[in-house]
C-alpha cells in the first residue's frame, strides 16, 4: 500500500489558489492590474520555497506590479482588500495567510519614506490578517512613531488592531524579528488592554508577560497584582490570564507566582512516589504512582519532573503537568501515571543509563526515584 502524502502546511496555505484569489483581488481594485502575469511570476518560484520564503516572494512579485508610487500603490493594496474580519467574535478568527504579504509589501516599498501612510495601511490590513511581524520593523525603525501609533491602537474599535499593539510588541514573539526596544516601554499600553472583552486580546496580554517573565519575572507579577486591584477585568477572565501568564514561572516552582495562583508553596504535603517499571525499554512507557495526603483541604498543583540522561552523562530535567486538585482531610489522592518514552521525539534524543524521576507539589520536590533506560 502506498503511504498517504504528508500534510503540507505552506501548499494548504500558499498555493495557485490562493494566490488567483489574491489576483482577482487586485484585478476588481485596479484596472492596471496584470493578473496574468503576477500569477505566472508567483508560480515560478512559489513551489521550491518554504512557507515565510513564499510570504516574502509573493510581496517581492507585487512590488513589481504595483505603481512605484506607495501612496497610490497602498490606495490599491487598501481597496482589494476583503471585508474586515467580524468585529462581533471574541477570539481565533485569524483570516486568510494569503494576505500575509500584503504586510512585507508595505515595509519593503513604505516604511522608510511614507511611515505613516504605511502605518495606515497596516491598520487595514490587520483587521483581516494580524500585522504583528510588520509592526516590528516599524517599532525598530521608528520607535517613538510607532509607539504614538499603538498607543491610538489600544482604543481602536476592531480587537484585531487592539491586539496587534500586545502581539506585534512581545519581547520574544515566536518567530518574530527581535525588537531593540525597551519591553517596559510596553507595559503602559498592557495596562490599558488588559481590561480587554475579547479573549484573543487578553490572551496576547497573558503571552506578553509570559516572555517578560523569562527575563524579569518580578515585572509580570507585579503587573498582575496591580491589575487585580484595579478592577478593569472580570475576576474569571483575570484569574485565566493570569493562569496563562505565570505558566512558565509555575513550571519553573516559582513562590511568588504560586502564591499568586492559590498554591502554597510550603503547604504541608505528604507524597509517596512507587515508580512501576524501574526499566524501561525506549519506545515503552514509564509507569509510576503518586499519594498525597494533608491534614486539611489544600489546592495543589502536582507535576513530575524527568532528569533525562544526556550524551555527556550530564541529567537535564524537563517537567510535565499530572493534576490540578483540592486535597481533603483523610482521603488520599492517588495518581497513576504512564508516560510514553519516544525514541523519535524530534525535541530531543533518549539516551540509555540511569535516569531520574521527581514529583514536584506547589513547586516543591516531595519525592525522588530512580529509572533505568535501557
Amino acid at each position: 500500500m502506498a503511504a498517504e502524502p504528508s500534510f503540507s502546511l505552506k501548499d494548504q496555505l500558499f498555493n495557485p489558489e490562493k494566490v488567483a484569489w489574491l489576483s482577482g483581488r487586485f484585478s476588481a481594485a485596479w484596472d492596471g492590474f496584470d493578473g496574468a502575469r503576477f500569477e505566472t511570476r508567483v508560480a515560478e518560484r512559489l513551489g521550491a520555497l518554504e512557507l515565510k520564503a513564499r510570504i516574502a516572494w509573493i510581496a517581492e512579485v507585487l512590488e513589481e506590479v504595483l505603481p512605484g508610487d506607495f501612496p497610490t500603490a497602498a490606495g490599491i493594496v487598501e481597496s482589494a482588500l476583503p471585508p474586515p474580519l467580524d468585529p462581533t467574535l471574541r477570539d481565533d478568527d485569524f483570516g486568510q495567510f494569503i494576505i500575509a504579504p500584503l504586510g512585507d509589501y508595505v515595509v519593503a516599498r513604505g516604511m522608510e519614506d511614507h511611515r505613516d501612510r504605511a502605518l495606515d495601511s497596516i491598520e487595514a490590513i490587520t483587521q483581516r490578517f494580524s500585522m504583528e511581524y510588520a509592526i516590528r520593523h516599524f517599532l525598530n525603525r521608528w520607535p517613538d512613531e510607532t509607539y504614538d501609533r499603538l498607543a491610538l491602537w489600544a482604543g481602536h474599535p476592531h480587537y484585531h488592531v487592539r491586539r496587534l499593539v500586545s502581539e506585534g510588541t512581545r519581547p520574544k514573539l515566536p518567530w518574530g524579528k527581535g525588537i531593540t526596544t525597551d519591553p517596559a516601554r510596553a507595559l503602559p499600553l498592557l495596562d490599558r488592554l488588559h481590561g480587554d472583552s475579547t479573549r484573543f486580546v487578553t490572551r496576547s496580554v497573558a503571552n506578553h508577560l509570559n516572555d517578560l517573565t523569562k527575563s524579569d519575572p518580578a515585572v509580570p507579577l507585579d503587573r498582575l497584582a496591580a491589575w487585580a486591584s484595579a478592577g478593569m477585568q472580570q475576576d474569571r477572565e483575570l484569574a485565566w490570564m493570569t493562569s496563562h501568564a505565570l505558566r512558565g514561572l509555575v513550571k519553573a516552582g516559582d513562590p511568588r507566582a504560586l502564591e499568586m495562583l492559590g498554591y502554597a508553596p510550603d503547604a504541608d504535603v505528604d507524597c509517596a512516589l512507587r515508580v512501576e517499571t524501574p526499566e524501561v525499554r525506549v519506545g515503552e512507557a514509564l509507569r509510576f504512582a503518586v499519594t498525597l495526603s494533608a491534614a486539611g483541604p489544600l489546592p495543589v498543583l502536582v507535576d513530575f519532573i524527568i532528569r533525562f540522561r544526556r550524551a555527556n552523562g550530564t541529567l537535564a530535567p524537563k517537567v510535565f503537568k499530572l493534576k490540578q486538585a483540592v486535597l481533603t482531610p483523610g482521603k488520599p489522592l492517588v495518581l497513576a501515571k504512564s508516560h510514553r518514552l519516544k525514541g523519535d521525539a524530534t525535541t530531543f534524543t533518549l539516551y540509555p543509563g540511569a535516569h531520574e524521576l521527581a514529583v514536584q507539589v506547589n513547586g516543591r520536590i516531595r519525592a525522588e526515584a530512580a529509572f533505568a533506560l535501557v
